[in-house]
Parts: structure tokens; sequence; C-alpha cells
């Protein structure tokens, strides 16, 4: 009967539910190693990988440290318009293309190049338009803005 005892005890103690023999089995994986190695990874990339930089050259003027000229005074400006007929008009005089050829080589021979504004009508011929463009920049004005261009913020589809 000792016999039985004993075998009935270590039974006993072998089917205990908190021994580790019969203890439920883990469910969930173990990240931290995987943790540990996307760290290290993730360091080495930073280290290995350059750091950018976006910068452009960029010449900037420099300061006039003595003896400096007068800025230039900027009251002149002359105004090209093409009307709906495709007639040019220079600050409101009508005339033909050779003349304002001849008129802006006059302009830039001057000692401080004027500004000269560009504003053809809406309807006005394309072609007249592009002729126009194209002769302004074979004169090699450099000072050229496009004016009126707000009108045309809202388009409207007929």
């Amino acid at each position: 009967m000792a016999r039985f005892a004993s075998a009935n005890s270590a039974s006993t103690r072998f089917a205990d539910p908190r021994s580790a023999r019969f203890a439920d089995p883990m469910s969930e994986m173990n990240t931290t190693p995987l943790i540990d190695v996307l760290l290290v990874l993730l360091i080495m990339f930073i280290i290995a990988i350059p750091v950018a930089s976006n910068s452009l050259p960029i010449d900037l003027p420099q300061p006039c440290i003595e003896d400096c000229p007068p800025l230039p005074a900027d009251g002149v400006t002359n105004k090209i318009t093409i009307d709906t007929g495709g007639t040019i008009y220079w600050n409101g005089t009508a005339l033909d293309q050779a003349r304002l050829t001849r008129t802006l080589a006059a302009m830039r021979r001057l000692p401080v190049e004027p500004e000269l504004q560009f504003e053809p009508a809406a309807n006005a011929s394309y072609a007249v338009t592009a002729q126009v463009l194209n002769v302004i920049e074979a004169s090699g004005a450099s000072r050229l803005g496009f004016v009126g261009n707000e009108r045309y913020r809202q388009f409207d589809a007929e």
C-alpha cells in the first residue's frame, strides 16, 4: 500500500495545474529580438545615408562699401497695346511693326532702359500678338511686363 501511495502521490505531484508540464502554451510571439534587430538596422541606415542637401548656388550682390552709384529712378514706362482689329499702339499712338522695331531700338539706346508693358486686348489676334512679342524679343528688351492679366482670373465658358 505504501507503494501505491507513493505512486499516487507522485501522480498528484505532476498533475498539479501550476506545474510547468501542464501549463498553457504561450500564444504570443516574442517580439523583443525582432525590435532589437530593427533598431540596429535603422541606426545603420541613418549612419550610412549621407545628409541630403537641397542647395542652389546663387550669386548674391556684393554690398557697396564706398563710392556707391545712386540707384536709377524708375519712373518711365512705355505701354504696347493691341486692339481687337490688330492695330498696335505705343503709348496710345498707332504704329506698324517696322516703326515698332525702330522705337524699341531707340528705347534700348537710352542710358536707363524704361519698363515696357504689354497689354493685348482679350479678342486680339493671336498672330499679331505673337509677331509683336517676337519683335520685342528680337529687340533685346529686358524689362518687359504683362499687364491686365488679372481681368482673366475667372474663365466663363460659353
